[in-house]
């Protein structure tokens, strides 16, 4: 137990006395650039997901016929 409260206390003084936190504006515009990516590759993959299911669809009708 002693070596996970020092675990703790070590990682604690590393967030406060050795990393560097960003501004809140730069917070704000780096969270809008994740979300714009976000939505663009999930779009991107709708669309392949959707042509890829046409062209399955279509290659069953064609051998059921």
């Amino acid at each position: 137990m002693a070596g996970f409260a020092n675990y703790v206390s070590e990682s604690y003084s590393e967030l406060k006395n050795h990393v560097t936190w960003p501004t809140w504006p730069e917070a704000q515009r780096l969270t809008i650039i994740v979300a714009v990516f976000s939505i663009i590759f999930s779009l991107a993959i709708w669309g392949v997901d959707t042509v890829f299911s046409g062209v399955i669809e279509q290659y069953f009708e064609w051998i059921k016929s």
